[in-house]
């Protein structure tokens, strides 16, 4: 079954051009990646620092890779202290 994913990115003040460079560099490698049907970086039009990735998954087993892969652990190390809130949610379409 399909999996939809919405995380909200909350840059620290002064951090936000880091973590929305950071966050950009993970869109073409994710989007490569075996289960990803769409993963799609939002940025908020009031809000500079804060960040909406849409995902869409084939399954929750192939996500689960995903955030087990080494370009995630990069942009966690880069980002570490620069980010004020991550908040995740597991979705699934109903209609």
């Amino acid at each position: 079954m399909p999996l939809t994913i919405v995380a909200q990115i909350k840059a620290a003040a002064g951090k936000e051009a880091l973590v929305e460079a950071e966050l950009r560099k993970l869109i073409d490698i994710t989007r490569a990646e075996a289960g990803c049907i769409n993963y799609d970086l939002h940025k908020d039009n009031e809000d500079p620092g804060l960040f909406l990735f849409f995902e869409n998954w084939e399954s929750r087993e192939l996500w689960q890779t995903h955030m087990n892969a080494p370009h995630l652990a990069a942009y966690m190390a880069a980002t570490e202290g620069a980010v004020d809130s991550f908040v995740l949610h597991e979705m699934t379409n109903i209609g």
